[in-house]
């Protein structure tokens, strides 16, 4: 009896081996590292100056790792601080930013995880 369980677990542990390797040699191992965070935000209180973003919910988040883009231009500028909790504003000023057009009227904000490239946040905001 204990040569049929020798070769049972002799096949399992190959066919996990398979699924493993294969797994990584189709490149589906590097797309599980880059997930982006589950977080929401808030935009308020802007003008043409700044832009006041508050988190409202979901995991802390490295401030290093997010971008702001304003129209699909990335701002030149990092987010403050080293993480952004919950219930935290965060402030970008337009002459920090390297863009000028931010009077312009609406104009799409993004934050992306940069390391994923997926925006986490996405709103449309009458800079007027």
């Amino acid at each position: 009896m204990s040569p049929v369980i020798g070769v049972i677990l002799m096949v399992a542990i190959t066919v996990i081996l398979a699924a493993v390797i294969g797994t990584f040699v189709l490149g589906l191992g590097d797309q599980l590292g880059d997930t982006a965070p589950q977080a929401t935000f808030t935009i308020d209180d802007n003008s043409s100056q700044t832009i006041n973003i508050t988190k409202t919910g979901g995991q802390s988040l490295e401030a290093g790792d997010l971008v702001l883009s304003v129209d699909g231009e990335r701002v030149n500028t990092s987010f403050p601080g080293d993480t952004w909790e919950t219930g935290e504003r965060k402030e970008i000023g337009n002459g920090d930013s390297g863009l000028s057009d931010w009077d312009s009227g609406e104009a799409t904000v993004r934050i992306i995880h940069d390391p994923s490239g997926n925006a986490i946040f996405e709103r449309t905001w009458d800079f007027s």
